[in-house]
């Protein structure tokens, strides 16, 4: 009804509009810019790599003539020793008299060799320096040159490319400007609409109280008693008992009656208009502020804090049917440490939620006297289906805490057996903080699982566990050691490479497997560590 409200729901259809011209702008970013940046992009990378594979191919066959031309040279270079050689020998024989001439011979001949592989050495050094000089000349006059020309070009193009996207993404601009501008216009035409005078009238039309201002106050003579016997003539002023207000009277009735400046004293006659928002008026004539009780106001409060409770608690409900399902409520899936602390976890948040439910009872049966004190404040009626749905929120949460608790003193049970059993044995373990115990071992099996007193739901073939529990679980197999184990943490077993021991209980999936020694005593191996035999038929062995 206001112009404001009007003025700002006509700015969000505007706002709508100017986020499709956005939206408008965006996919054209999406398509003409980013899409063709990321394109090019892909091109210009497959073209780098080929220029850049083509310069190293070029150094590549730079660096394989220069190892012929340097080969060349040292060839030639080690010839020209060896023919110095057989020269300073021939000299040496020609001028020793004893030497034969067989020798002379031989020598001057090994001379010849020597010096014609030299000369041969020499001509093959100059044809490959000449050759690779030129390739030098090639390499980096014309071939690299020509490579640094190819870049440059790319990233020429890489540049013009980027200068169209910014001259795109100008144009995207572009296009949405006048309806853009259009939207901004009915904006700042929503915003001229907006007439004050017009919402404060609606504001007084709606929140106007219909008190009237008081009437004056009659001047009252208390000096007639004084001049009774005075002549007629003398001013005084009748004594009207009707008129009479009892400031007393009047201040007790209107205690608690607020307005926008303070205490607003009684009016002498107070119209009692059916709209009025601010007193409430009973056949007897009394009103009563509605505002100023403060029990109400303790149970609304209460009653505030307290809704948003009962859907926290199906919210709980629902986790933990979506999570476990119906069959795993228990726990019974995990090993009986971590089913105990699951349990205990549970309990103390079935505690909080019935605490809260209780909290909430109580401010509901607040306001249900409230209401029954004061009619006129509510039905009490009204709050019976709260209520009623409180008072089976709590029945149906001690239920729960019920049969928790009744868990919760199996697994105990259970692990307290356990260690009885453990600490009787002659098995001394070193316990080591913060790792998890092998026991907690996942195992569909109900005969492997730690045996304490059976649940009301078991299975007729589960009844004899706990029976079972002190008789020696039968091997199922065999397994042999691979590598050795110390076992130093509590319910492992330490073995050493190639040790044979016996199988009790498979691996169920956390990578332990449970075994026992010759001389009885048991615990886990990891299964990775054993090479594991099983018998086929297990159950009878």
């Amino acid at each position: 009804r206001f112009t404001s409200c009007i003025a700002f729901f006509n700015i969000l259809n505007e706002l709508n509009d100017y986020a499709g011209q956005r939206e408008v702008v965006a996919e054209e970013m999406g398509h003409r810019v980013y899409g063709e940046l990321m394109r090019y992009s892909h091109d210009l990378k497959t073209e780098r790599k080929m220029h850049l594979q083509e310069g190293r191919k070029a150094q590549q066959y730079l660096d394989m003539c220069w190892k012929q031309m340097d080969n060349s040279k040292k060839k030639f270079e080690r010839e020209c020793r060896e023919a110095e050689k057989a020269q300073q020998s021939y000299e040496r024989l020609d001028n020793d008299t004893n030497a034969t001439k067989a020798d002379v011979e031989k020598a001057k001949q090994q001379l010849n060799l020597r010096t014609h592989m030299a000369d041969e050495n020499k001509n093959e050094y100059a044809a490959q320096l000449q050759n690779f000089n030129g390739e030098q000349h090639k390499h980096y006059y014309i071939v690299i040159p020509q490579i640094y020309k190819q870049l440059q070009e790319m990233d020429e193009r890489r540049t013009i490319k980027l200068s169209e996207c910014y001259k795109g993404f100008a144009d995207s601009e572009r296009k949405v400007i006048p309806i853009i501008s259009k939207c901004l216009e009915g904006m700042i035409l929503a915003a001229k609409s907006v007439d004050e005078h017009r919402d404060s009238q609606l504001v007084i039309d709606c929140f106007k109280s219909g008190f009237e201002p008081p009437g004056d106050f009659p001047f009252e003579d208390y000096s007639q008693n004084i001049y009774r016997t005075i002549s007629d003539g003398t001013i005084s002023t009748p004594k009207q008992e009707g008129m009479r207000i009892d400031t007393k009277t009047t201040v007790g009735k209107s205690k608690g009656k607020l307005w926008l400046f303070g205490k607003k004293p009684k009016p002498q006659s107070p119209p009692l208009t059916p709209t009025s928002l601010y007193t409430s008026s009973t056949p007897n004539g009394s009103q009563y502020p509605i505002f100023s009780i403060e029990p109400v106001h303790y149970c609304m409060s209460d009653i505030k804090t307290g809704k948003p409770r009962i859907p926290s608690f199906r919210s709980l409900k629902r986790g933990w049917s979506v999570k476990m399902g119906p069959a795993l409520e228990d726990f019974s899936h995990l090993p009986p440490e971590q089913r105990r602390k699951k349990l205990q976890q549970r309990i103390d948040e079935l505690n909080r939620e019935l605490q809260k439910e209780t909290d909430q009872k109580d401010a509901l049966i607040k306001m249900k006297d409230v209401y029954e004190k004061n009619p006129q404040m509510g039905d009490p009626s009204s709050l019976q289906p709260k209520l009623t749905e409180t008072m089976s929120n709590m029945d149906r949460l001690r239920m729960e805490i019920h049969k928790n608790e009744a868990w919760l003193s199996e697994v105990e049970g259970k692990v307290a057996a356990r260690s009885d059993r453990r600490h009787s044995s002659d098995i001394n373990h070193l316990v080591t903080q913060g790792r998890e115990s092998p026991e907690g071992s996942y195992t569909d099996d109900a005969s492997q699982e730690v045996r304490g007193p059976p649940q009301q739901h078991v299975q007729p073939n589960e009844f004899d566990d706990e029976f079972e529990d002190d008789d020696p679980l039968p091997a199922i197999g065999h397994c042999k050691a691979i590598y050795p184990f110390d076992g130093h943490n509590e319910g492992t077993l330490a073995m050493k490479e190639g040790e044979i021991l016996y199988i009790i209980e498979e691996d169920k999936g956390d990578g332990w497997t449970r075994a026992r020694r010759h001389n009885g005593e048991e615990g886990y191996v990891p299964t990775s560590y054993i090479d594991v035999t099983l018998e086929k038929n297990s159950k009878g062995a």
